[in-house]
């Protein structure tokens, strides 16, 4: 008898261990497939001779696709079980990376939108998942998932452009070598299959706290934190070069001062949960990544290069806190796994509207103003907002249950 508990000991152990290993490499793909396409949008814009606008649309369209697919991924997962959702997502986003550098501009945006649709399911179910299979350690894997997405973003970043010169390459074959990631996934995703049965529990009282969410103000809360930080980390990306350029920098160094930015949000990813899971409530927490956005929009403005740098660093590390942050809240203000997904697709639908707003609606307003202090002012604004849904959402309470 002890040798048969062992053994199945044993056996739980090394499924536990090939699910927190898939988790992982789901993870990896989540940013990887976008942030690759940053770096060879003059290349391409070149190569088939379309607009800066555009081009520029190949960052939007899965920010969109996010918001038009986030809020049925939940219910999706639960017809058809959350690790098939999450294996036939995979297939899906093979399919548009192989398809979206193929030929022409028709092809180059449907491949991208699938590639959105995708990883949408992605995004949403592995805070579920997560909250499922390891609810005793919420902040380690949130923790961990989020530095693998984040890491392999920078890198699909920073290696697209020298893959693209490999001979025969181009930004065709730089585009399409990240599907031998996706690949990746599917193989090591495809021992968790058999555990179908273990996502199918749907019930109506389920669906009636589905219809409940949309009235919470605490899952409005978690949606404006986690939408807010994204705008604040989708602006930078988008503007931080130009502003930087305009302070008197050369493009090299705003170049590497947005890899500075970068840099400093993957560990707050990392540390951020594994301090958050050990306190009686975020609410402190939540308050500091505000503070911190405050503290950069503020450093951004008095061009000095000491406090720029300083400012650089201080909203990569509040983007990467506030992510984290946004990530638990789905799961610890929530009852099960189901209502975690329903919580990330809500959150993640509607906050991925607003970054994507954020890069436009700043760059009008450069453009009326010929400046960028009202667009740094307006980042600052965004602060505020961080601090009060953050601190709401940072409460010790749950979502339907409570409401």
């Amino acid at each position: 008898m002890a040798q048969n508990r062992q053994a199945m000991q044993k056996h739980n152990n090394i499924s536990r261990w090939g699910l927190l290993i898939g988790i992982l490499v789901i993870a990896a793909n989540l940013r990887a497939p976008l942030t690759s396409v940053g770096s060879l949008l003059s290349a391409i814009r070149e190569d088939l001779q379309i607009s800066s606008t555009l081009a520029g649309s190949l960052t939007t369209l899965p920010l969109l696709a996010f918001f038009a697919v986030s809020p049925f991924a939940s219910t999706i997962a639960n017809r058809v079980g959350m690790e098939w959702t999450l294996f036939y997502s995979f297939i899906l986003l093979t399919i548009g990376l192989i398809v979206r550098p193929l030929s022409g501009i028709t092809l180059l945006i449907s491949g991208t939108i699938i590639v959105g649709v995708a990883i949408a399911f992605g995004n949403v179910l592995l805070p579920g998942l997560i909250k499922m299979k390891f609810p005793m350690k919420i902040g380690l894997l949130t923790g961990l998932y989020a530095v693998f997405m984040n890491i392999f973003g920078a890198l699909a970043s920073g290696l697209s452009l020298p893959v693209s010169r490999i001979s025969g390459f181009g930004w065709q074959g730089s585009l399409a070598s990240w599907a031998i990631l996706s690949i990746v996934a599917l193989m090591v995703w495809f021992p968790q299959l058999k555990k179908k049965a273990d996502s199918l529990k749907s019930t109506d009282s389920k669906q009636a706290a589905n219809n409940k969410l949309w009235k919470s103000s605490l899952a409005w809360n978690i949606t404006v934190y986690m939408g807010t930080q994204s705008m604040i980390f989708f602006t930078m990306i988008s503007w931080l070069p130009d502003i930087l350029t305009n302070s008197g920098y050369s493009s090299n160094m705003a170049g590497w001062m947005l890899s500075l930015m970068q840099l400093a949000f993957i560990p707050f990813t990392f540390i951020t949960p594994l301090i958050a899971e050990r306190m009686a409530d975020q609410r402190l927490l939540t308050a500091i990544t505000g503070i911190l956005v405050l503290i950069g929009s503020g450093g951004l403005m008095t061009g000095s290069a000491v406090m720029i740098t300083i400012a650089v660093i201080c909203i990569g590390g509040a983007c990467g806190a506030a992510f984290s942050l946004s990530m638990m809240f789905f799961s610890l203000r929530s009852n099960d796994g189901h209502e975690a997904s329903r919580v990330s697709g809500m959150a993640q639908s509607l906050g991925y509207l607003i970054a994507a707003a954020g890069p436009i609606l700043l760059g009008f307003i450069y453009d009326i103003t010929a400046n960028w202090t009202l667009p740094i002012a307006i980042v600052g604004m965004v602060g505020f907002i961080l601090i009060v849904t953050g601190v709401k959402s940072g409460a010790d309470r749950k979502i339907v249950s409570t409401e």
